[in-house]
């Protein structure tokens, strides 16, 4: 059985490189015009006469656009990204470590692009078959495009976390817990948690989140049910191991009377083979040890 398809709507907006450059040059250069620009203001104050003033002006001019240039300074950690807004427009995203310098009047939204894990909380839900079970995942998910994670959703991690709980319910209801002739939640992990980690990449994939893997940590039976479900389990095991019971006494009567008939070891009319083989059956099949009785007399006594 497929899983339906999920239609999430298209993202309108689509990652892209800023334009910045290393920040330790810009550094020094802004360390460089704001001294300047603080002695400037010094010397104009410590001096007289018109030329104090503009010297003092200038120096304020200079310390300012020194400040602006330490402004456009920004530090972007390992496993991080910074997506940068010029008058709310997107412009780019840095993803490049270290010390960097961007358009000083840009604003900067730090976001996290390292590996993240999130577990389901336990959910009760009803199987194919309309059984109540309990069942939890755990997804692993990392963000692969900085600009739909932040402009595509309010909270991309809230985003994923419903999403995710979603699939997870919708899975639960599509198949049976337990089936022998189909695809059982129990039977079919493998197969499960694939189109499990399939329908969870369709859904936040508008986000700009890429899903690393998902798995089924927790299935059972709600407690109401789960103690019938136990004994329809173990009565299904009965059966099918007095069935292979079966099968081989059947199997050794019909090799014991053949070995008897090929060896001539004793002839033994339609009667008599039909009472072996009941003797034979009820020994071969029977719960406990036969207790043997020993004949006497003849074979037809």
């Amino acid at each position: 059985m497929e899983t339906a398809q999920v239609e999430m709507p298209r993202p309108k907006v689509a990652e892209r490189p800023a334009r910045d450059m290393n920040g330790w040059p810009m550094a020094g250069l802004a360390l460089v015009v704001i001294l300047a620009g603080a002695g400037a203001f010094a010397g104009g104050v410590a001096s007289q006469g018109t030329g104090s003033v503009i010297a003092a002006a200038a120096g304020i001019l200079v310390l300012l656009a020194g400040l602006v240039i330490a402004a456009g300074l920004t530090p972007v950690a390992p496993g991080e990204a910074r997506v940068l807004q010029v008058l709310g427009r997107y412009s780019g995203t840095v993803r490049t470590d270290g010390l960097r310098w961007v358009n000083p009047i840009t604003a900067r939204r730090r976001v996290s692009t390292r590996i993240r894990n999130h577990e389901t909380g336990l959910a009760k839900v009803n199987d194919l078959d309309g059984n109540p079970i309990d069942i939890s995942a755990v997804v692993v998910w990392q963000v692969e495009d900085t600009a739909r994670a932040v402009f595509e959703v309010d909270d991309f991690v809230e985003f994923v976390a419903f999403q995710t709980e979603a699939a997870v319910r919708h899975i639960a209801g599509a198949f049976p817990y337990d089936a022998s002739d189909r695809t059982s939640l129990r039977e079919n992990a493998d197969e499960i948690t694939g189109q499990l980690s399939q329908e969870i990449a369709l859904r936040v994939s508008s986000a700009g989140v890429k899903i690393v893997e998902s798995r089924i940590t927790r299935l059972a039976y709600a407690p109401e049910i789960a103690q019938a479900m136990l004994r329809r389990q173990q009565a299904g095991a009965v059966v099918a191991a007095r069935q292979r019971i079966v099968e081989g006494a059947v199997g050794m009567v019909r090799q014991a009377l053949t070995k008897l008939d090929e060896e001539h070891v004793v002839e033994l009319d339609e009667e008599r083979k039909a009472a072996m083989v009941s003797n034979l059956l009820v020994v071969l099949c029977a719960d406990r040890d036969a207790q043997p009785v020993v004949n006497t007399g003849s074979l037809y006594q």
